[in-house]
C-alpha cells in the first residue's frame, strides 16, 4: 500500500488556456527519470488521484508536473486553480518502465512524445546517463498548435549545453508554424521526414522511447516495426520502449 506525501504549491503556470504546470514543494522521493507519480486532491469527500510524469531531474529537490485540464475530469480543472502556497497530496510510490535503465544502448536516442507525454522525456533529458550512453538524444514533440510547444526555454538550454549531439523536432499538426514540420509523426516516419530532420533509423544505430496518445504509440510502433525495430522487452530485448498511462 502507498502512501501519500503533503505538498505545497510554488507555483502553478499557465502555458495555454489548457495546459499548466506546478512547481511543488514536498518531502524527498527516489524515483528514475522518465517515472511518474500519482497526485491527489481531497474533492467532495474523497481523495482523488491521476498519474504524473516528474518532469524534474531526481536530484531536483523541487517536484514538477505537467498537465492538460481535462473539462469533465474530477481532477485536472481543480489542480489548474491551485495558487501558491495550496495544498496537495503526493503519493510515495512513484512508478513506470519508461527509464533509461530498461534502454539498451544505442548510437542514437529518439524521445518521442505527443501532447503531454513530452514530460518524462524532459526529466530523462536533464540526467547525466542520456549524454553518457548516447552519441546523439533526439527530441520529437507532436502537438495540434504552435502554443503547445512549451517548455522552449528548458529546450534551449540543451541546445546550449549540448550542441551537435541534441536535435530538438517539432510537429504541429493542425496549422502552419516556421520551424515545425506538418502532419502526424508515425506518417513522417513512413515517409523520411523525421529521418531528413534529424538522423537514419535503423535497427543496429537507433532506441526509441514513446510516449503520448494511445493513437500515436500504436501508428509510431507500427511504422518502426515495419523498419525492422522491434519492442523492448526485458526478455527480448528491442528497440521500441512505449509507456502509457492515459
Amino acid at each position: 500500500m502507498s502512501g501519500w506525501l503533503q505538498g505545497r504549491v510554488l507555483e502553478n503556470h499557465a502555458w495555454t488556456e489548457t495546459l499548466f504546470s506546478l512547481r511543488v514543494e514536498a518531502p524527498a522521493l527516489s524515483f528514475e527519470a522518465g517515472q511518474f507519480v500519482r497526485i491527489a486532491l481531497d474533492l467532495g469527500g474523497e481523495r482523488v488521484a491521476r498519474p504524473f510524469s516528474f518532469v524534474n531531474a531526481p536530484e531536483d529537490p523541487v517536484l514538477e508536473f505537467y498537465g492538460v485540464i481535462v473539462p469533465q475530469g474530477p481532477l485536472s480543472p481543480a489542480l489548474a486553480r491551485l495558487k501558491a502556497g495550496d495544498a496537495l497530496y503526493v503519493a510515495d510510490n512513484p512508478s513506470g518502465f519508461l527509464v533509461l535503465s530498461e534502454v539498451p544502448p544505442a548510437e542514437d536516442l529518439w524521445l518521442v512524445a505527443t501532447g503531454t507525454g513530452i514530460a518524462p522525456f524532459l526529466s530523462i533529458l536533464r540526467s547525466a546517463a542520456a549524454w553518457q550512453r548516447h552519441r546523439r538524444v533526439i527530441l520529437v514533440h507532436g502537438v495540434r498548435h504552435a502554443r503547445e510547444l512549451v517548455y522552449g526555454d528548458r529546450i534551449e538550454e540543451l541546445r546550449r549545453t549540448h550542441g551537435g549531439a541534441f536535435s530538438y523536432v517539432r510537429f504541429v499538426s493542425r496549422e502552419e508554424a516556421p520551424g515545425a514540420l506538418g502532419g502526424r509523426i508515425p506518417a513522417a516516419i513512413r515517409d523520411g521526414r523525421l529521418e531528413a530532420a534529424a538522423a537514419a533509423i535503423s535497427p543496429e544505430r537507433s532506441q526509441f522511447m514513446l510516449c503520448g496518445n494511445p493513437q500515436m504509440l500504436k501508428d509510431a510502433s507500427a511504422a518502426l516495426m515495419e523498419r525492422g525495430l522491434r519492442k523492448n522487452r526485458r526478455r527480448t530485448p528491442g528497440q521500441i520502449t512505449v509507456e502509457s498511462f492515459w
